[in-house]
């Protein structure tokens, strides 16, 4: 009996290494597949470029137009602080919206918004503020009871006298 236990040894030892060998076989063969098509698909992004360029030999490649319209627009940018506290003083139920009439009117003031409106009502165009999603997620985020007691905001005018409010960076 212990001989034939000895022999099922051998022979379960030799099945394992061989296992093994097929095992690592595999995971060599996966291997070398995923990096054949990492290479392709390089390939084919070089051949790209490549045709890109023989296309359009004398044209650059130009960035996205709306960064670089919006870099060209800003006129004035400017960071404040503005403190919200005194929506406080409202009940509960109309706190949140006292604090965005609070950040308009701030805003308003200190990016003089109304100086600008008598010159541009005779063209027709009125310069107008337009509060970011962010800053709107910010003032709402815990609810309409208990907004934020100040907030940083990023204010960008354009040419045509048009403010954009932004959260400020690292909020």
């Amino acid at each position: 009996m212990e001989i034939n236990l000895k022999k099922e040894e051998q022979i379960s030892e030799e099945a394992q290494s061989i296992e093994e060998e097929a095992n690592a076989d595999v995971s060599e063969k996966k291997a070398t597949d995923e990096i054949e098509e990492l290479l392709a698909e390089e390939e084919q992004a070089e051949e790209r470029v490549k045709a890109e360029e023989e296309a359009a030999p004398g044209e650059e490649i130009k960035p996205s137009r709306k960064k670089k319209k919006e870099e060209e627009d800003i006129v004035e940018e400017r960071i404040y602080t503005i403190p919200l506290a005194r929506a406080l003083v409202r009940p509960p139920k109309k706190r949140a919206p006292r604090a965005m009439q609070i950040i308009r009117a701030f805003i308003t003031k200190h990016m003089k918004l109304e100086m600008r409106v008598e010159s541009e009502e005779e063209k027709g165009e009125l310069p107008r503020l337009i509060i970011g999603n962010d800053v709107n997620e910010k003032v709402w985020g815990r609810g309409i009871e208990k907004p934020p007691r100040k907030i940083r905001v990023r204010a960008a005018k354009d040419k045509e006298g048009s403010v954009k409010l932004y959260l400020a960076e690292g909020e």
